[in-house]
């Protein structure tokens, strides 16, 4: 993976996953806001040129982007403001292509016009981060397709160093050392375990991150780690199927997050 960069001086990165469904099927994961909420964060869609895309990555991070191009089950294109002062905006275009087999590809293309080297990281630093989300929208499509969908997002930011934080995060979870195919299970709070199959423990562009088969508190997947984003920060998400799966979410959502707070401890602000 690298960014690729054009005559016209666009720089872009392209990152591709192979899923099960029918087009319409995997349209409606990718491109509304229910669908998208059910692998990757809390979203909404306004489905028309001219209307707004919006993620909610926790801890108050929202980002909003207008829809250039809408052209379902096939296309559509959004732009955003850049991700960081001065930095320019950022159009991602999303495509679905139909493959035989009862499969498509699907591929995200994020492209920003610049005459510089200086923002080549922000665009590698998403390219390293769909890989886990995709990983999550292939069990979706696989096994929940359609069913009913909620969220556990609980975020952290800490002092420590990925690894360090990867370390902590990896050994209360019980999954540090843990292999492919090997059930874990951890009570994070009276009342709320975390348990399920491990289906990947990996580092990849600097993200530590791991995927479990869920049990507990309900069928579906987690995807949790530690990312570099202005410093450290950690991340759990699980991702619930099932007719009380939004209960589920709602009632563990401010649990996890104490629970994953106490791990990590915001960091000391210097004295003014």
């Amino acid at each position: 993976m690298s960014i690729e960069k054009h005559p016209d001086g666009r720089r872009s990165v392209t990152v591709e996953v192979e899923v099960p469904g029918t087009p319409e099927q995997v349209w409606q994961a990718i491109a509304t806001g229910p669908g998208i909420s059910s692998w990757f964060v809390p979203s909404t869609v306004e489905p028309k040129v001219g209307g707004e895309t919006t993620n909610d990555f926790g801890g108050g991070m929202l980002a909003t982007a207008k829809i250039t191009a809408f052209d379902p089950p096939v296309r559509f294109v959004a732009e955003a403001p850049g991700w960081g002062e001065g930095m320019p905006p950022v159009a991602t275009e999303w495509t679905v292509e139909a493959k035989s087999g009862g499969t498509c590809l699907v591929r995200v293309v994020h492209s920003m016009f610049a005459s510089t080297d200086d923002w080549d990281g922000q665009l590698e630093g998403t390219e390293h981060g769909w890989p886990g989300f995709f990983r999550v929208l292939r069990r979706y499509l696989t096994q929940f397709v359609g069913q009913p969908s909620g969220q556990v997002l609980a975020t952290a930011m800490t002092s420590s160093s990925l690894e360090d934080a990867w370390s902590k995060l990896s050994a209360a979870l019980q999954v540090e050392g843990a292999a492919a195919g090997q059930r874990v299970s951890a009570q994070v709070a009276p009342g709320v375990t975390i348990a399920g199959t491990v289906d990947v423990v990996g580092v990849s562009g600097g993200h530590h991150t791991m995927h479990l088969e869920l049990e507990q508190p309900a069928n579906g997947t987690l995807y949790a780690g530690a990312f570099p984003c202005g410093g450290a920060m950690v991340s759990l998400q699980a991702y619930l199927y099932g007719d009380d799966a939004e209960a589920k979410a709602r009632e563990a959502t401010p649990i996890v997050q104490q629970w994953l707070s106490g791990l990590f401890p915001a960091p000391e602000q210097p004295a003014s």
